[in-house]
C-alpha cells in the first residue's frame, strides 16, 4: 500500500515522503480499513514539525481521522486511527468498539470529517459550557473546520452565534453555515460589535482554537458568568488570564482537551456520536468540505491549511 510516511521532523513539504509499505495488520480489538477518506486537522502539520503535544516516534504516517471501509465486512466507519496517527494511507488500523457507523447517506469526505471538530464541539459546547438555548456564542475562526462545526452546534443547540473570520469570502461562508453575524477581523474589531449585537450583554459562551491577541480580546466582551473555552493557539501564543478580571466578571475560563476523554470517560464518544448522528439526521449540522484531494496531494494540503487559505475541512482521498 501507499502511506506518506516522517522519517525526521520538519516541515512538511520536506520531510514526508510517499512510501510502499505493507499493508499493517490488526491486533486484538482492532480492525483493518481501506481508506476511504482521510480529513486533515491544524496539528497534523504541527504533529510532522514536531511542535505538538503529541510526539508518535519516528518513523510515523500523519492524519488522525478518516472514513473506511472495514476489510472483509465493507461496513463503512468513521473515527481515529488506533494508537495514534496513521491516516494518509491507502489501509490503517482502528480500534473495533471506536471504529462508528457512517450516517446513512453521508458521502465518504464528510464522514471523514464529523468526528475530531465535531465531537470536540458537541463536547465543548454541551459538556464544558453548559449551552443553553438563547445563549450568545462568539465562535472564532467560524469558517474554518473547527469553527464551522462550532457555528453548527451552537445553532442545533438554539443558540445565537456571532462568528468572526478573515476576510470577505469567509465572513459569507460563516453566515451561511448559519451564523446570526459575522465580523471581519481583518476589517474591524469584533468586541465592540459583539456588545452592539447583544445589547451590551455579551457573549455567553466564547470558542475560541485561536488564543494569543484574540483569547485576550475575547475577555473583554465575555459576559458576567460567561464560559471563554479554550480549545487551541493556532496564533501561535499561548494566552495568559488575571485572575482579579475573572473575579471582577464572575466569567470562567474552560479547558476543551476532548481526547483525554478516552481516559477519564470513554463512554462519552459513542453517546456523542449517536448525538451527531441524529444532528445529520434532523439536518441540523452538515460538514463543510472545501477541498478533496487525492493522497499524492498532502504536503500541499497540509500548507494550505497552515496558510489558513482554506475553509471547513480539506480531505485526502487515496
Amino acid at each position: 500500500m501507499r502511506a506518506w510516511r516522517v522519517h525526521e521532523l520538519g516541515n512538511p513539504d520536506d520531510v514526508l515522503k510517499l512510501e510502499d509499505l505493507p499493508e499493517p495488520t490488526p491486533g486484538p480489538g482492532q480492525v483493518l480499513v481501506k481508506v476511504r477518506a482521510a480529513a486533515l486537522n491544524f496539528f497534523d502539520g504541527l504533529m510532522v514539525q514536531g511542535l505538538y503535544q503529541e510526539r508518535p516516534p519516528l518513523p510515523f504516517t500523519p492524519g488522525t481521522e478518516l472514513c473506511g471501509e472495514i476489510v472483509g465486512t465493507g461496513q463503512r466507519v468513521l473515527g481515529s486511527t488506533s494508537g495514534g496517527p496513521g491516516a494518509f494511507a491507502e489501509y490503517a488500523l482502528m480500534d473495533a468498539d471506536a471504529a462508528w457507523p457512517v450516517p446513512e447517506g453521508m458521502t465518504d469526505e464528510k464522514a471523514a470529517s464529523l468526528y475530531i471538530t465535531y465531537q470536540t464541539g458537541y463536547v465543548g459546547l454541551h459538556r464544558r459550557a453548559n449551552i443553553q438555548a438563547g445563549d450568545w456564542v462568539l465562535v472564532h475562526a467560524g469558517a474554518g473546520g473547527v469553527g464551522s462545526a462550532a457555528i453548527q452546534l451552537a445553532r442545533a443547540a438554539g443558540a445565537h452565534v456571532i462568528a468572526t473570520a478573515g476576510g470577505a469570502h469567509k465572513v459569507k461562508v460563516c453566515l451561511e453555515l448559519g451564523a446570526d453575524h459575522a465580523v471581519d477581523y481583518t476589517a474591524e474589531d469584533f468586541v465592540p460589535v459583539v456588545k452592539e449585537v447583544t445589547g451590551g450583554h455579551g457573549a455567553d459562551i466564547v470558542y475560541d482554537p485561536v488564543g494569543g491577541d484574540v483569547f485576550d480580546k475575547s475577555r473583554k466582551c465575555i459576559a458576567f458568568e460567561g464560559r471563554l473555552l479554550v480549545v487551541g493557539f493556532t496564533s501561535g501564543r499561548i494566552p495568559e488570564v488575571p485572575a482579579n478580571h475573572m473575579l471582577v466578571k464572575n466569567y470562567s475560563v474552560v479547558g476543551l482537551h476532548w481526547g483525554l476523554y478516552r481516559k477519564h470517560d470513554p463512554a462519552l464518544f459513542g453517546m456523542v456520536h449517536e448525538q451527531l448522528t441524529r444532528l445529520v439526521d434532523e439536518g441540523h449540522i452538515d460538514p463543510l468540505v472545501s477541498r478533496a484531494l487525492p493522497l499524492e496531494e498532502a504536503p500541499a494540503a497540509l500548507k494550505a491549511l497552515a496558510d489558513r487559505s482554506t475553509v471547513g475541512k480539506v480531505v485526502l482521498v487515496p
